[in-house]
């Protein structure tokens, strides 16, 4: 039995996901697949934001601060 997934799981691995799968009611092909959607997403979450623009009046307040 072959999984192809990004890297190769070594027969402990294999074996562990195999026993998480079953306790799911998962077939492993199922299981890996939805683990890789899982970890993708909670990337995708944890990705930092992009800064965005002081607002109006922040920039307004800054404007009054600086010296003439």
């Amino acid at each position: 039995m072959t999984v192809k997934t990004e890297k190769q799981l070594s027969k402990g691995q294999l074996a562990y996901e195999t026993e998480r799968a079953r306790k799911a009611g998962k077939s492993l092909d199922e299981w890996l697949k939805q683990k890789a959607k899982a970890e993708a997403l909670e990337a995708k979450k944890s990705a930092p934001k992009p800064e965005k623009k002081p607002g109006f009046f922040s920039r307004l307040i800054d404007k009054a601060h600086k010296p003439l």
